[in-house]
């Protein structure tokens, strides 16, 4: 426990050391936010220089940068200028979209990525042992939005086996009574199975991109985890001992690779939800990265420093979870 104490104290100076270097990129990004609103004709120079008055932007850095901590302190992210809702409304009804794609691909990507490492590993060289390779290979190189433009091409446009890819439900359909955010699980919830289908049809490519962006890091780190586990001395003692094969991989081999393994899942989700931005953007996706790159284009300051400060704590509380699930897996690494 007193090392959670200590991590979850150890997030605010880092949170406030992210909520310092976002407000200052977005302040020093080229161009004036206040000039996305001097597209209308009738505006003139009077009316925009009031415009970035009422921002706030005709003040100081240090006095933008107080103002903003202390809306903040009260749970205030600011408003939008391009929707001109409130940053939190915002992010909220645009969360569970992404939470739905990030966990669907996670999941895809160690369901796949785990058996292929321990069988890779289990037959070193074998054309199994390749294709781990070739694919860890091709989900580093490859950049989420090239992969997710290649998938839409073959498998939407040549094929015709997917549908449109226009976000998380077929235009023609309404989205089920809203429980967990999830349409998937709302459609199945509600008993409404075509919607479930559709839902399940839409988030299956974007998925994929992003598992795919996953499945590299996972299989080739649960592939040299078990190879150096099956090569340990303890393992020989048990092969020497008569037990099974099937009890030396699962029981041995295995728990005693999942640390590292463990680790590398909670770096690889973290690391999903900064590649997210692009795939929602390329499969028309309604989640927070796509907002907040669209924020990005318009100058919109205050999405873009939500999203940032939103992916950064639960970027630390995916790291205070893996810890605390390293524990289970390795009491050595437990807390103390």
């Amino acid at each position: 426990m007193t090392r959670i104490a200590w991590r979850l104290l150890s997030a605010i100076p880092t949170l406030f050391g992210v909520v310092l270097v976002t407000f200052l990129i977005t302040r020093v990004l080229p161009g004036d936010p206040a000039i996305f609103f001097a597209s209308n004709p009738s505006m003139s120079a009077d009316d925009v220089e009031q415009v970035r008055i009422a921002l706030g932007f005709d003040k100081s850095l240090v006095e933008q940068f107080w103002i903003y901590l202390g809306a903040l302190w009260e749970g205030d992210l600011g408003r939008s200028i391009s929707t001109g809702q409130p940053v939190t409304t915002e992010m909220l009804k645009r969360l569970p979209a992404s939470a739905e794609l990030t966990l669907f691909a996670f999941v895809l990507a160690i369901v796949v990525a785990l058996p292929l490492g321990v069988m890779a590993a289990l037959r070193p060289g074998s054309w199994i042992d390749q294709a781990c390779r070739i694919t860890a290979t091709l989900g580093v190189s490859m950049p989420t939005f090239v992969t997710g433009l290649i998938l839409i091409y073959v498998f939407y446009f040549l094929l015709g086996i997917v549908p449109e890819p226009t976000g998380r439900l077929d235009p023609f359909m309404f989205k089920p009574p809203q429980v967990t955010g999830l349409i998937i699980v709302d459609g199945l919830i509600a008993g409404d199975l075509a919607v479930a289908k559709s839902a399940a049809a839409q988030i299956l490519l974007p998925g994929i991109t992003m598992a795919l962006f996953a499945l590299a890091p996972l299989a080739r780190m649960t592939r040299a985890s078990m190879l150096g586990t099956l090569s340990s001395e303890f393992v020989r003692t048990a092969r020497a001992n008569g037990l099974s094969r099937r009890t030396i991989i699962v029981s041995y081999a295995f728990r005693n690779a999942m640390l590292p393994v463990v680790t590398t899942l909670g770096m690889t989700f973290s690391y999903m939800l900064g590649a997210n931005v692009l795939v929602e953007k390329v499969f028309s996706w309604p989640g927070i990265g796509a907002f907040a790159l669209d924020s990005l284009i318009a100058l919109d300051y205050a999405p873009l420093q939500g999203f940032m400060l939103i992916m950064a704590a639960i970027f630390l509380l995916v790291n205070l979870l893996t810890d605390l699930l390293s524990g289970l897996v390795d009491p050595r690494a437990g807390l103390n």
